[in-house]
């Protein structure tokens, strides 16, 4: 009951936070990429133990917390980084204007904010606050940061999002060779950053408390390319509650508090741990071994167990999905009834069952939790596109498959499903398998590579069908929408649709009505070519000891623990 409760608070708090969104609240969450299993690397807690701030009085002091973050981050660059494993450790690391737990939206850096009167400008005021070498942090830092962010040359992969910021000149100097001059940021002075936009943006603000928009220090950032300076604890400078000290590929990394962090008094642990462990199993025996205090994954077979019986393991309900890729570049999937097919040939009902922690089978690609104009969700409103969670459609997919020019499979090309490593990954992907097999006929080998190398392979697009997830970075469903649209660095499928991207980029410019309209309409046409296969919406879980105490995580992921303790 208490898992169930705690999805259901997850699911509401995003809700309530959407239908009360202002200029300068709304939620905002963090991708996912999905570093480790079928779920995604980012959880945290609730009820007493998300409480910010909470102490308890045998609290250790200068205790150490040790836990598993999954896969080796393929970086800790807040500009460059886009999975959920890398977000994890930098929210421990680095801080923004703001951060948010749990659905609300605290200050960080800024201390004050106010929006102007016809919500087109919004000026932040930053407290005096300091980088981990003692120098003082400004506003000049954050233009610095963004625009680098923004900067074609740096060439993060998350420079997308910068169209959904609204800020003057962000989409040009990302797309159509922009000054950044002409950028809508500025320091008015050191503890002023004025942002100025192009239209009025109601989930700005909580927006900012995403990892992309949070400050680097440019000498620590031109000390080494390629983002490589914040892994090397002899080069980066960071501002949040703890600094970076070792790291080890493939092994590991530690951190220690951080004494310049603004709000240091508030942080009571002296350090962490931090392992990379992607095998769940090992993860698991050393958790129970007393070795780790918190992992993010456990054993497929021990979920049910643990939902029943232990009241440290907890499931949250997650604005993501978990889908496949169809490498659009091939001629194997140009044919849209072959790819329907193959959507309607899985049973979700199965999959979601064999995994066991409340995993909705996915009917369209922007899960339930979001609410449109009328207040009525969005994924409930936009209908389930004809497509069964139960497998149902089995004789549906086998005509098509035949009309297409391969009855019972008959001539159509063996092809390989990638995955990365993940006991999760590899379930899904075997039951997939089976299902291609058993109902279409089709012969379909597996493949799994290791985290780092799969996010490069299924970028330069080496695959013929690849899995996928993404979590929305901000409250509303354009922050999923959005990846498909061309040149976005995550539209892993290469899926081009100029009408598509039309409607994304009016849904960014309206409010209300109009907005959710546009999104509609490019959902209906994303789920009519079907460029991917939507299996499930995901959940989040974290196996969490009772001695951590004081931890929270965002409304849509990232862990924090800035202000846990560890009861003895």
């Amino acid at each position: 009951m208490k898992k169930l409760l705690a999805m259901l608070l997850v699911l509401t708090l995003s809700i309530s936070l959407f239908a009360a969104c202002s200029n300068d609240d709304a939620s905002t969450g963090t991708t996912d990429t999905n570093a480790t299993d079928s779920e995604s690397t980012d959880s945290g807690s609730t009820d007493n133990e998300a409480t910010d701030g909470d102490t308890d009085s045998g609290a250790a002091s200068g205790s150490i917390l040790r836990w598993n973050v999954g896969a080796d981050p393929k970086t800790l660059d807040p500009g460059l980084n886009g999975a959920s494993d890398g977000g994890d450790v930098i929210n421990q690391t680095f801080e923004g204007l703001v951060r948010e737990k749990s659905g609300v939206i605290y200050p960080g850096i800024a201390e004050t904010w106010e929006v102007s009167e016809d919500g087109l400008t919004v000026t932040f005021n930053l407290r005096e606050s300091k980088w981990s070498d003692g120098s003082d942090l400004t506003a000049h830092d954050f233009v610095y940061s963004w625009k680098r962010g923004m900067d074609p040359a740096t060439a993060s992969e998350y420079s997308w999002i910068w169209e959904y910021t609204n800020i003057k000149g962000a989409y040009e100097a990302v797309y159509d060779g922009g000054s950044l001059d002409d950028v809508g940021v500025r320091a008015e002075d050191d503890q002023t950053l004025v942002v100025e936009l192009n239209s009025p943006t109601d989930y700005i603000v909580s927006l900012l408390s995403f990892y992309h928009f949070m400050p680097v220090k440019q000498s620590s950032v031109e000390a080494k390319a390629d983002g490589a300076w914040a892994k090397d604890a002899e080069v980066v400078v960071s501002n949040g509650p703890f600094t970076l000290t070792s790291y080890t590929i493939g092994e590991g990394l530690t951190l220690e508090k951080n004494p310049n962090y603004w709000d240091a008094e508030n942080v009571s642990l002296e350090g962490m741990e931090v392992v990379f462990i992607d095998e769940h199993s090992t993860a698991y025996q050393a958790y129970e071994g007393g070795e780790l205090l918190a992992i993010p994954e456990v054993p497929t077979a021990e979920v049910s167990r643990l939902i029943a019986e232990d009241p440290n393991f907890y499931v949250f309900a997650l604005l993501g999905t978990y889908y496949y890729n169809f490498n659009l570049d091939l001629d194997i999937w140009a044919d849209q009834r072959v790819r329907r097919a193959l959507t309607l040939a899985i049973d979700r009902e199965m999959i979601t069952e064999t995994l066991g922690a409340g995993q909705i089978p996915a009917t369209g690609f922007v899960p339930e939790g979001f609410l449109d104009h009328n207040g009525d969700d969005f994924a409930l409103n936009a209908g389930d596109y004809g497509i069964p969670t139960d497998g149902s459609g089995v004789e549906e997919a086998q005509a098509l498959l035949a009309e297409a020019g391969y009855p019972n499979g008959e001539g159509f090309p063996e092809f390989t499903i990638l995955y990365n490593t993940g006991e999760g990954h590899q379930k899904v992907a075997e039951l997939v398998q089976e299902m291609y097999k058993t109902n279409l006929g089709l012969n379909v080998s597996l493949e799994n590579q290791e985290w780092a190398v799969f996010q490069d392979t299924r970028k330069v697009g080496d695959y013929q069908m690849s899995r996928g997830g993404w979590l929305t970075d901000f409250m509303d469903p354009m922050g999923l929408l959005s990846i498909f649209t061309q040149g976005n660095a995550y539209n892993d499928p290469n899926y081009a649709n100029d009408e598509f991207d039309e409607l994304i980029a009016n849904a960014n410019l309206t409010r209300g009505e109009e907005h959710f309209n546009y999104l509609y309409e490019a959902q209906d046409i994303l789920m009519t070519e079907l460029p991917i296969v939507p299996v499930y919406y995901y959940t989040d879980k974290w196996l969490i000891s009772e001695k951590v105490q004081g931890w929270d995580r965002s409304v849509l992921g990232t862990i924090d623990f800035t202000q846990a303790t560890i009861v003895e």
